[in-house]
């Protein structure tokens, strides 16, 4: 008799469960609001490869090199972009070995991202939206061409000279730029998004 009871309790508490569940997911539960069509333009900030996303402004890695100290990307990256506690930016010489231990995941002299990224792109929208910590987001336009264009010379991809906007910071031949097994195609809506994948 009390394993019916048991399981009368088991059903009773799944069937509460689910349906409290279900009405968490329905549009009446009352919690929130659709964002606004200026909301989703203020968080749609990623760049495309095409860089058809990036705005307006320009830098050189002129500039840029005050901006690395200023902004204090020497004092988590290196002073020469290397060998300290965050990830490698520059690539050394090899010379110079770092007492300190690589962060997870350990980004060094064989994979910096001016080196190892696909796109010059990739660079610009991380530094624009994660840099530099605890003030992410807070660069303007300008701040991240010139340190993009400032990483990009000194791994030796780009001349010092070199102005990095939207225009030209697409047209930057990475490195890696072929290495890559599967190049960004376009994806339309309704198809799958992988080869053989539901």
């Amino acid at each position: 008799m009390a394993w019916r009871s048991v399981a009368r309790f088991a059903l009773i508490s799944m069937i509460v469960a689910v349906g409290a569940a279900l009405s968490a997911q329905s549009p009446t539960f009352g919690v929130g609001c659709a964002p606004t069509a200026d909301e989703v333009r203020a968080w749609d900030i990623s760049i495309r490869p095409d860089g058809e996303e990036l705005p307006a402004g320009h830098g050189t890695a002129r500039e840029g090199a005050p901006i690395y100290i200023q902004k204090g990307c020497a004092g988590c990256h290196g002073r020469t972009g290397s060998g300290a506690n965050a990830p490698t930016l520059i690539k050394s010489d090899g010379t110079t070995k770092s007492t300190v231990p690589c962060l997870a995941p350990c980004v060094n002299d064989n994979n910096v991202m001016a080196l190892h990224a696909p796109y010059a792109t990739v660079m610009w929208d991380y530094i624009n939206r994660g840099m530099p910590l605890g003030k992410e987001g807070s660069l303007k336009p300008d701040e991240v061409y010139a340190l993009t264009a400032y990483l990009l010379f000194k791994n030796g991809v780009i001349r010092e000279d070199d102005v990095m906007d939207a225009q030209s910071l697409p047209k930057v031949v990475m490195p890696n730029r072929q290495g890559f097994a599967l190049p960004a195609q376009a994806w339309k809506h309704g198809t799958p998004r992988l080869q053989s994948y539901p």
